[in-house]
């Protein structure tokens, strides 16, 4: 524990799969998306016309909602096989792969362009399951909140460098003789092999203690994967029989769900908000987007410090303060200036409360069954991605606007906020010594 090899192993995957939620995810793909592969009328499915903002809410609910139903479950087997490392290998892997092939999407394949992001989403965030599942084991509590901001400082720089590098090959496309969405697609692509390449430092220096578990006579003689899989969903039944013994946690769980479907509707749907909605200029939506990645080093890193001051759980409040305010501003800001200042003060909440929910998430659960446990997070992370964009989508398809849309996701902040208030982290604490797994 606290092992200076394992910790830069470990945030060095943060590093790797940074560039591809940053160049592919929140910026060239949205854009890209609207600009080229759906045409300009909309996209018709099952008799409904769809603009490409409606239709991109929809994909990423619909991504979010399938590692909603196997998160859970595929933690658990994790933790009873000791296979979270291959399991974090298989969906990397398979990820990157079908992040790559987006680069033969060309205008008008909506429909490959769904499939092959839906894919890549998948193998992205059950990745995230196992990635996140080693932080109990690789940091002691103490260091819990400066290892996960750490991680999290680690993916924007390595986000944002390869998102420059990605950034200066659009700009300067018609000076090397290929066209925009050419440049485009090559970005997407160079996103998802940087993803595989530097997950390689990861899979080297990040080791798994060998807690496997002897299987149960009456499975012995099945095969591994179905004694594996009955295992898993036994387990995921018993936790969520036990969960009410973890009732701060659970508490703490339904907040994070609410908060951060705000921000992650917010992260998702930024670019393309911009793109139609305010009618700005490639460009300025690349630059701001760099400007988020570089300045969330800081807010990651800063807050770390501050949540060692006042505690995280105060220090996570801060956070979501701040975001009630960015989609305040966001529903009144009509100008390209207005969008760069809005990205500064994202990039400064974006880095705190994404590396303290970990953290503060981590120091409350069992070790022992810490992948079923970051499974169950993963459960309400993605089940809360689920919402946000979807009510998002809605919204901007029948008034026709998303200023609406943005201004409504205030209600995510402050109901979080206030359910995480009666959060009391000494009993959660309390609960997790008990030992009930």
């Amino acid at each position: 524990m606290n092992d200076k090899k394992q910790i830069f192993g470990w945030a060095m995957y943060d590093w790797a799969n940074s560039a591809y939620v940053t160049t592919t995810v929140v910026a060239v793909l949205p854009a890209y998306f609207a600009a080229a592969i759906v045409p300009e009328e909309g996209f018709q499915i099952g008799g409904t016309m769809l603009s490409a903002t409606s239709l991109w809410g929809y994909m990423i609910s619909f991504s979010a909602f399938f590692v909603f139903l196997f998160a859970p479950f595929l933690g658990a087997i994790a933790d009873f096989s000791g296979l979270k490392k291959k399991f974090l290998v298989a969906f990397c892997y398979g990820g990157s792969l079908f992040a790559t092939l987006l680069y033969f999407c060309e205008s008008g394949d909506v429909w490959l362009t769904i499939i092959l992001f839906v894919l890549s989403q998948i193998g992205f965030v059950g990745g995230n399951i196992f990635y996140d599942s080693f932080l109990p084991q690789i940091a002691s509590e103490d260091k819990m909140d400066w290892v996960s901001g750490k991680g999290f400082a680690y993916g924007y720089i390595g986000g944002g460098i390869q998102f420059a590098i990605s950034l200066g090959l659009i700009s300067m496309n018609e000076s090397i003789g290929i066209s925009a969405g050419e440049a485009a697609r090559i970005a997407m692509a160079m996103s998802a092999i940087w993803w595989a390449g530097f997950s390689i430092f990861t899979f080297k220096y990040l080791k798994e203690e060998k807690t496997a578990e002897q299987l149960p006579k009456e499975l012995k003689d099945k095969p591994k994967f179905i004694a594996f899989s009955i295992i898993g969903f036994k387990r995921v039944w018993l936790t969520t029989k036990k969960v009410k013994h973890f009732k701060h946690l659970l508490l703490y769980l339904i907040a994070f769900m609410i908060y951060n479907d705000g921000i992650q509707t917010v992260i998702s749907m930024a670019t393309i908000y911009g793109k139609q909605e305010l009618g700005l200029d490639t460009t300025v939506l690349m630059v701001t987007l760099l400007i988020i990645q570089f300045v969330s080093i800081g807010g990651a890193l800063l807050f770390g410090k501050i949540a060692g001051k006042i505690k995280t759980k105060f220090a996570l409040m801060i956070t979501l303060v701040l975001w009630s305010g960015v989609v305040v501003y966001a529903y009144f800001m009509t100008t390209a200036e207005e969008y760069f200042a809005l990205g500064v003060i994202v990039g400064i909440c974006m880095g705190g409360s994404q590396s303290l929910s970990r953290s503060f998430y981590g120091s409350m659960i069992p070790q022992k069954a810490s992948a079923e446990f970051y499974g169950f997070y993963s459960v309400f992370n993605k089940f809360s991605a689920i919402w946000g964009p979807l009510v998002f989508a809605l919204i901007s398809q029948f008034t026709g606007s998303a200023r609406l849309s943005i201004i409504s996701l205030i209600v995510f902040f402050i109901v979080g906020l206030i359910l995480l208030a009666f959060v009391d982290v000494e009993k959660a604490k309390e609960a997790k010594l008990s030992e009930l797994f």
